[in-house]
């Protein structure tokens, strides 16, 4: 029996990692560097087949690494974790994240002492390289990106790059399904609450997360986000429904951008509103061109 849950129960921390080298390290470090009790936690590492410098990184810190290489997927590669997690409660963040020092003990006193509880979604941070000189995609990330709160509570699902949850739960609704890209927590999340679990947004529960800087890193995450949409299922009217509203949403954005309403009163000045705007285009036109390619056959890139 445990005496004091939100001190004793066993966390497994799981972070799945793919060719991130850089970044890695500052994450490790900061999960070194929590105040939760030292033997009352583990870092699973799961690395899903980096060809860089990654694995060497992550060999120079006391934590546990594993390899999934056989799916290319980050889902796959938490689902490993999970397996062979010793915890009872599951924590999960993303190799580019940096925790707060107390995150693993706020999550674990969010989770103990909500009723029913399947899901604490925390705040993820984004911050820039160099906030007085933000550029264009950082802009446009910061505040375009997570929103943890809304999906919490209305899509009733929470990013896993700041997520607890109990093995239990896993047990009950399932694993995240592993041929997924994207949006596998997107589907698991409604699956905790179908089985009729607690999800609560926890905004002290906090991970700052680096905002994308470059075109590239931009297009890589549309492509994957709207491929995880393709692959969850839908039929092709539904996606074609949904991409036509999608298109109106980014009109409506760059209309109130224009009319220097919410979110303009975030951005300074018309240059900063001139660059969203220009990369609000730039996005849109990679959904389309994504969309179109996948509804004449082509596959989800990761």
């Amino acid at each position: 029996m445990i005496v004091n849950p939100e001190k004793d129960t066993l966390v497994s921390v799981i972070v799945p990692v793919y060719n991130d080298a850089q970044r890695i390290g500052k994450c490790i470090e900061a999960l070194l560097n929590q105040t939760y009790p030292k033997e009352k936690y583990e870092i699973i590492i799961v690395d899903n087949g980096s060809t860089d410098e990654t694995r060497e990184v992550i060999k120079k810190y006391p934590v546990k690494l594993l390899i999934e290489d056989k799916i290319q997927s980050s889902y796959a590669a938490r689902n490993k974790g999970i397996l062979n997690a010793d915890g009872e409660v599951i924590a999960f963040t993303d190799a580019d994240c940096i925790p707060a020092s107390d995150w693993i003990d706020k999550g674990v006193r969010y989770l103990f002492q909500i009723p029913n509880c399947g899901l604490i979604g925390g705040k993820i941070k984004l911050f820039c390289d160099d906030p007085a000189k933000p550029k264009a995609v950082e802009l446009y990330d910061i505040l375009m990106g997570f929103n943890q709160k809304k999906d919490i509570e209305k899509y009733k699902y929470g990013s896993t790059a700041n997520v607890f949850t109990l093995k239990q739960v896993f047990n009950t609704v399932g694993l995240f399904k592993a041929d997924l890209k994207s949006g596998g927590d997107n589907e698991w999340g409604r699956r905790v609450c179908y089985y009729g679990y607690t999800q609560i947004y926890a905004a002290d529960v906090v991970v700052d997360h680096p905002a994308r800087g470059s075109f590239r890193q931009l297009h890589n995450r549309v492509i994957r986000l709207v491929g995880g949409n393709y692959d969850q299922g839908e039929n092709k009217l539904k996606f074609i429904g949904n991409s036509l509203k999608s298109n109106r949403n980014s009109i409506a954005l760059i209309t109130r951008i224009i009319l220097n309403m919410n979110p303009a009163n975030q951005l300074a000045g018309i240059i900063q509103k001139m660059k969203f705007i220009l990369v609000c285009i730039y996005v849109e036109f990679v959904r389309n061109y994504e969309r179109v390619r996948l509804l004449l056959g082509g596959y989800s890139k990761r």
